[in-house]
Parts: structure tokens; C-alpha cells; sequence
């Protein structure tokens, strides 16, 4: 049996990414086929995909990632499917369940229509009431917001928050995951996301277009920068005594737990957040996928229909 994936053979261009047919994968005794409905598009997809890499990691990023190409051809973290079969060894999930979740830190493979992994992964059943497309968005992105507002910034309700790069999937993620802590929450974004950032709960926001972050009077408690984009050392004069300065652009020193993901549905299913999607495409519109997140404009997450 035959299933449809894109492949990237090198480093490059969004036209490196090719749809192939590949055999479909068979779960081993301890797995899972799941059929995979929907998925995204992240920056991470893409700096993979192009290898935007800082040029200090230039050589530790390919050893980890591949020399002359990735390692791991399929891209793609999140997922959102069905099972179809399961290992005869399985007992946590059973054919028919409707799954999603992430596959781990340095692997990838979801942007193709099977894939096959460990019961023990981190997937769990898919909220009722959400379509496919919805769920998908949410695994990566939020649990990177939720480690790192919860475990390096180690929010506290009451505290001053401010979420550089609001609109962005991590971002959007972060002010409703900052308001369910119950902190006041101050979103920069540009000036057409205004809107959206405030609908999903920021007590202020802030147009960096128009107006420094760091010019302010206001003492934040974390400066949570979603987007990778400033430093503390420019936001040192916003950061109270004690406050604490988190950016992307370092790891997270903990793994999610999918205790975790079972948060983050269950503050889906109570509405307390709800997944941004920006734009939407077909499995055979990856390359198009790619070009608009590189754009680096994209409001929320970009996903894809399998």
C-alpha cells in the first residue's frame, strides 16, 4: 500500500519540497497507524527545510539535523487523525480513536497521510466538538508557550506580563495561557493584529510599529518574547527587580509531559483557549505553505489539510 508525503531531499527553497509516494508504514507490535487528517506548517518546518541557522551553530545544527540534507525527510510536528491499526501489544488507544498531539523534540514526519509511532506518544483523544484542522494547531505551539510561561518564567497570578510578538502562534497561545494564570497581560504586536490580540484577552496591547517597548514606565514581572525578535539586555529598564526575561530562541530545559497536552484540551473544551488559524492548505500546496510562513506575517498558526 502506497500513501501520498512530502519529502525534503535538501536544503533550500520551498521548491526543494516535493509530494512523492511512499509505503505505508506498518505498526509494529507497540504501535499505532494513525491516518493523519491535518498538521501545520511551522518556523520551525521552515528552518529546517531552508537551514536558517545563527553561523555558530552551523556545524552543531548539521550534525543534529543532517549533513547534506535533513536527517528526517518528512517534516512536520504536529498531527491530528484516526487510528486505523494498532500493534498487538497495544492497550492505551483502539482502531477508530481520534487522536492528536506531537511527535518528539527532533523527529518529525507528519506532513504526509500515515504515520506510525509508540503508543507511549504524545497524542491523546481529540476533543468532540473540534474539527481535525483545530486540534492540529495546538500541540507544539501551546506547550511551548506552557513550558515556557509556566516552568522558565514561573508565572504567577497577579504579575505583570508582557508577550512580545502576540499575534504569532506562540504568541496567541501565550496571552490566553497568561490570563487563565490570571496575570494582567500586555501584548506588542503590529498594528493590524491589534484586534486579535486583545479578543483573546490582553489587558493592553502594544503597536511596536509605532512605539518602543522598552520607552515604557510599566515594570513587567517576564517579558515572554514568542517571536525570538529582542533580548533582555534591550528590556532591562521595563523588567521589574526580580523579573524574569524568556525568549524562544532558547531551549526549554524540561520535556512537555502529556499531562501537558491533557491541559491544554481540557482548557480547549472548557473555551479558556481557543486555536488562531490564519490561513489553511492542501497537502499539495506545502510549497505555497512554506512561502507564507516564511513571509513571517502570519497571524496564528498556518495548517494543513492531509
Amino acid at each position: 500500500m502506497k500513501m501520498k508525503a512530502v519529502i525534503c531531499t535538501k536544503y533550500g527553497s520551498p521548491d526543494v519540497l516535493e509530494l512523492i509516494e511512499l509505503e505505508k508504514p506498518v505498526p509494529k507490535d507497540n504501535e499505532i497507524l494513525i491516518r493523519i487528517f491535518a498538521t501545520t506548517v511551522t518556523t520551525g518546518d521552515v528552518r529546517v527545510r531552508s537551514f536558517d541557522v545563527p553561523a555558530l551553530m552551523w556545524i552543531p545544527a548539521r550534525l543534529m539535523l543532517g549533513i547534506k540534507r535533513p536527517k528526517n525527510q518528512i517534516l512536520g510536528n504536529d498531527l491530528a487523525g484516526e487510528i486505523e491499526a494498532v500493534g498487538k501489544n497495544v492497550t492505551k488507544f483502539k482502531v477508530g480513536d481520534q487522536v492528536f498531539g506531537e511527535l518528539p523534540a527532533m523527529t518529525s514526519g507528519t506532513h504526509a497521510e500515515y504515520i506510525s509511532l509508540q503508543e507511549s506518544a504524545m497524542l491523546v483523544i481529540k476533543p468532540s466538538k473540534m474539527t481535525y484542522t483545530e486540534v492540529a494547531s495546538i500541540p507544539f505551539m501551546g506547550l511551548s508557550a506552557l513550558l515556557f510561561l509556566r516552568d522558565r518564567a514561573k508565572i504567577k497570578s497577579g504579575q505583570k506580563v508582557l508577550i512580545y510578538g502576540a499575534s504569532g502562534a506562540v504568541g496567541t497561545f501565550a496571552v490566553q495561557l497568561a490570563k487563565y494564570f490570571e496575570t494582567d497581560v500586555t501584548g506588542a504586536c503590529s498594528t493590524t493584529n491589534l484586534e486579535l490580540v486583545k479578543s483573546l484577552g490582553a489587558d493592553k496591547v502594544i503597536d511596536y510599529t509605532q512605539e518602543q517597548i522598552n520607552k515604557g514606565t510599566v515594570k513587567y514581572d517576564v517579558i515572554f518574547d514568542a517571536v525570538g525578535k529582542i533580548s533582555k539586555s534591550s528590556c532591562k529598564n521595563i523588567l521589574s527587580g526580580n523579573g524574569k526575561f524568556v525568549t524562544v530562541n532558547t531551549l526549554i530545559a524540561v520535556k512537555p509531559k502529556i499531562e501537558d497536552l491533557q491541559f491544554l484540551k481540557k482548557l480547549l473544551e472548557t473555551k479558556k483557549i481557543r486555536a488562531v488559524i490564519d490561513k489553511t492548505y492542501s497537502l499539495d500546496q506545502i510549497i505555497e505553505a512554506h512561502k507564507y510562513v516564511e513571509t513571517g506575517r502570519k497571524k496564528g498558526n498556518v495548517t494543513v489539510t492531509v
